[in-house]
C-alpha cells in the first residue's frame, strides 16, 4: 500500500500542473444537511482542470514513465473523467495517448478528451468492455495501460486531495468520498488517516453500483455485479483487490444513495451554490442531504467532478422541477371548435400558471368525439398552487389527469 511520504513526494509536480481547488461553504446547503455553514466544507474538484480530480493521478502516473515507455505511448479506458485527465497529462508530458470509451459515453466528455489531445476509440457497451479493449490495444502496441483506479501511481496522485483537505481544515472530523473503482478513496484516506487518524472516513456509492459497500459489509470482495445508475463516473462493477484493501483498512462507514437523491443534490448545488456538478460528483453530498450519514463535527465533502452533458442536465432539471412541485404536468381536453383551446389557455393565465409547453392532439383516442386532447407543462410555485390550478380547471368543467 502507498504511504503518506509517497503522496507528499508526488505533490510538487502535481500542484505545478493542477489547480489547488477551493474549499467552498454554502449556508443553504449546510442548513439542508442540518449543519452550520462553518462546519460543512465542500472540496470543489469539479473546478479542477479537466473538470475532475482525475488529472492529479494521471499527472503523477505519466511522470513515472521511463523515456522508453513514453515513446510507446499510453492507453486508458474511461467513461469520461479519467479519459480527460489522462489525455491532458499525456499531452503535457509529450506522450501519445489513446483512450477507449464505452459507446454510451457522454458526447461532451468524448469531445473534451479529443481536445485534450487523445485519440478516442468508442468500443464496448460498458466500462468493463472498454477496459478489455484498451488492455488488448496496449498488449498489441507495447504501450502502457494506465487504469483509472487500479494503479499505485494513480492512487498516489489522488492522495494529493487529502493533503489539501488537512492543510485547509486541520481539525477535520469527517470526510465523505465518492467511490467507484476506489482510487480516490484510497489516496485521500491514506493521506488523511496518516495526518489525522481520528478523522472519520466515509465512502459513498450509487445504489445502482454498490459492490464496494456490499463487499465492505461482509469483509471480502464479492463477485462483480451489474450496474445501473445515472452516475456514470462511478458506474463500475467492482473495486479492484488493490483498492478494496484501502477500503477495508480505512473506511469507518460505507453507504449508498439512490439516483433520485443524486439528482436532487445536483439541482440543490445548481440552485443554491450556483455550481454545476455531475452525478458522480454529487454522490458524497447526497449522503448528507438524504440523511444517510449523520453530520458530525467539521465535515468535508468531496465534490469530485463537474463534467455533465448539457442535455442530460436539462432532463434532470425538468424531472426535479416536477418532483418538487415546481412544474405541473397534466392531461386535459377542450372542445374541438374555434376558440376552445384559447379559452382554456386564458383560464390557465387567470390561475397564474406559466405555460412551458402545450401538445394539442385533435385525434387523441382517450377523449370523446368533439373534444381535443391537451398535454400541458406549467411552471407553478408549489403544491398549493397546483391544487388551486386543479380546482379552478375542475370548476370550469375541465378534467385534470396528472402525469409523471
Amino acid at each position: 500500500m502507498i504511504t503518506l511520504e509517497q503522496i507528499q513526494a508526488a505533490y510538487p509536480h502535481i500542484k505545478e500542473n493542477a489547480h489547488r481547488t477551493p474549499i467552498f461553504q454554502c449556508r443553504s446547503i449546510a442548513e439542508r444537511c442540518g449543519m452550520s455553514e462553518t462546519s460543512l466544507h465542500l472540496k470543489m474538484e469539479n473546478l479542477q482542470r479537466t473538470g475532475s480530480f482525475k488529472i492529479r493521478g494521471a499527472l503523477h502516473r505519466i511522470s513515472q514513465l521511463s523515456d522508453a515507455e513514453k515513446a510507446k505511448g499510453v492507453v486508458g479506458a474511461s467513461a469520461g473523467n479519467h479519459a480527460q485527465g489522462l489525455a491532458l497529462a499525456a499531452t503535457l508530458g509529450g506522450v501519445k495517448s489513446t483512450v477507449f470509451m464505452p459507446e454510451f459515453a457522454s458526447i461532451a466528455k468524448i469531445q473534451a478528451t479529443r481536445r485534450y489531445g487523445a485519440e478516442v476509440i468508442l468500443e464496448g457497451k460498458n466500462f468493463d468492455e472498454a477496459v478489455a479493449a484498451g488492455k488488448a490495444r496496449a498488449a498489441e502496441t507495447g504501450a502502457t495501460f494506465i487504469s483509472a483506479y487500479d494503479d499505485d501511481g494513480i492512487i498516489t496522485g489522488q492522495g494529493s486531495v487529502g493533503l489539501e483537505i488537512v492543510a485547509d481544515i486541520p481539525e477535520v472530523d469527517t470526510v465523505l468520498i465518492c467511490v467507484g473503482g476506489g482510487g480516490l478513496f484510497s489516496g485521500i484516506a491514506t493521506a488523511i488517516k496518516a495526518l489525522r487518524p481520528q478523522t472519520r472516513i466515509i465512502g459513498v456509492q450509487a445504489k445502482g453500483a454498490p459492490a464496494a459497500v456490499e463487499s465492505w459489509r461482509v469483509g471480502r470482495l464479492l463477485p462483480r455485479g451489474e450496474v445501473n445508475t445515472i452516475a456514470d463516473g462511478v458506474a463500475i462493477k467492482s473495486p479492484s483487490e488493490r483498492t478494496f484493501r484501502y477500503i477495508q483498512e480505512y473506511a469507518d462507514d460505507m453507504v449508498t444513495v439512490d439516483d433520485q437523491c443524486i439528482a436532487t443534490t445536483m439541482i440543490a448545488m445548481l440552485e443554491r451554490a450556483k455550481v454545476v456538478v455531475e452525478p458522480a460528483g454529487a454522490v458524497a453530498l447526497a449522503a448528507l442531504l438524504s440523511g444517510k450519514v449523520e453530520a458530525r463535527g467539521q465535515t468535508v465533502v468531496t465534490i469530485s467532478g463537474g463534467n455533465v452533458d448539457a442535455k442530460f442536465l436539462a432532463d434532470v432539471i425538468e424531472r426535479e422541477m416536477i418532483r418538487s412541485d415546481r412544474y405541473m404536468h397534466f392531461f386535459s381536453s377542450v372542445k374541438d371548435k374555434p376558440g376552445g383551446l384559447a379559452a382554456f389557455l386564458d383560464l390557465i393565465a387567470e390561475l397564474k400558471g406559466n405555460i412551458i409547453s402545450v401538445v394539442h392532439n385533435r385525434i387523441s383516442p382517450s377523449v370523446p368525439l368533439g373534444y381535443t386532447g391537451v398535454e400541458m407543462l406549467l411552471e407553478v410555485r408549489d403544491a398549493e398552487h397546483i391544487a388551486r390550478v386543479r380546482e379552478g380547471l375542475g370548476a370550469h368543467g375541465y378534467r385534470v389527469e396528472m402525469l409523471d
